[in-house]
């Protein structure tokens, strides 16, 4: 087992290096100059030309890769072009709101979605199990900042049970925290629970054929024994893979979330680099996010181990 996890862990180095150049590339290889937008539309070319030197942009391409990872690899993630701030201390500031509120999402989504797809494998073709399917249908079809503009108008509008927008910290008390994320959580957890119900409602009733829940069922095993000790444990590695692949439609529904909801997370700071074209930031927020999803996968590749100790790299 521990032989796998190092094989796995040495394994995302080269992910994330194809994701560093990939990242490198994609924004200096993109119509638009630098220079152009932080001088503005009145600069002469000589002020340009100090720009473009101040920002190392006059250096052949290999040279400007090298000097980055450098400062990479020092934690150096550049200035914001727009507001002139490290953007590591700008990330800090921002990825609290985001990681307290796709917490709480994952955490509802799973408690939600994993027992409804339980329900609808054991009512196999009963009003049960199409109910959970017409709602996985449903929740892959409306795009996510129209479930929050619904349930804006229902909670917070119509029933004034929940505040309309903004965030408060867990260190503001509970209470304000949970009311103001509540929304946001429910919103983005809709197409994560249409994902993860229907993922483990499918691996479920493949299980449920198998010879040994047949027996353990002639044994006289009572029925919740049999759905949750025998076959959801089986059924769980295709569920944990959709938990982890289904991470990137959170990472994507947060930028919408956040902007619905007007929460200051990593998503409103992703959206406001990219209408000011602000590269350090943008280049920063897609190294970051992509080091997120790498990571969740590295947890859930680990997670089978402990699942199905059968399992080998």
């Amino acid at each position: 087992m521990l032989g796998y996890i190092i094989r796995r862990i040495l394994a995302v180095i080269p992910v994330m290096a194809i994701v560093a150049v990939f990242v490198f590339l994609l924004l200096r290889l993109t119509p638009g100059d630098p220079a152009a937008i932080l001088a503005g539309d009145m600069a002469t070319p000589e002020q340009l030309a100090r720009i473009r030197e101040s920002l190392g942009l006059t250096d052949p391409i290999h040279i400007q890769f090298i000097n980055w990872v450098g400062r990479l690899l020092q934690g150096d993630l550049g200035t914001s072009l727009i507001s002139n701030t490290p953007v590591m201390s700008m990330i800090g500031s921002r990825i609290w709101p985001t990681l307290q509120v796709g917490t709480l999402t994952i955490i509802i989504s799973v408690l939600i979605a994993v027992p409804m797809g339980v329900i609808a494998a054991w009512r196999h073709r009963s009003w049960i199990d199409y109910a959970v399917m017409s709602f996985s249908v449903l929740g892959f079809s409306v795009p996510v900042f129209v479930i929050g503009y619904i349930l804006i108008k229902i909670f917070s509008i119509e029933l004034r049970w929940l505040p309309v927008q903004g965030y408060a910290s867990p260190s503001d008390g509970i209470g304000a925290f949970f009311s103001r994320a509540l929304l946001p959580c429910l919103t983005l957890a809709t197409i994560y629970v249409a994902l993860i119900a229907r993922m483990t409602r499918a691996s479920l009733l493949e299980v449920l054929g198998e010879d040994y829940v047949r027996t353990a069922r002639a044994k006289g095993v009572k029925e919740k024994y049999v759905l949750f000790r025998h076959a959801l444990r089986n059924a769980a590695v295709p569920i944990m893979t959709i938990i982890g692949t289904g991470f990137a439609l959170l990472i994507s529904g947060v930028v919408v979330t956040e902007s619905v909801f007007n929460i200051p997370g990593i998503g409103r700071l992703t959206v406001d680099a990219i209408l000011a074209r602000d590269y350090p930031v943008i280049q920063a927020m897609i190294l970051l996010t992509s080091a997120i999803y790498v990571f969740v996968n590295l947890l859930i590749d680990i997670s089978y181990t402990f699942i199905d100790p059968r399992i080998r790299y």
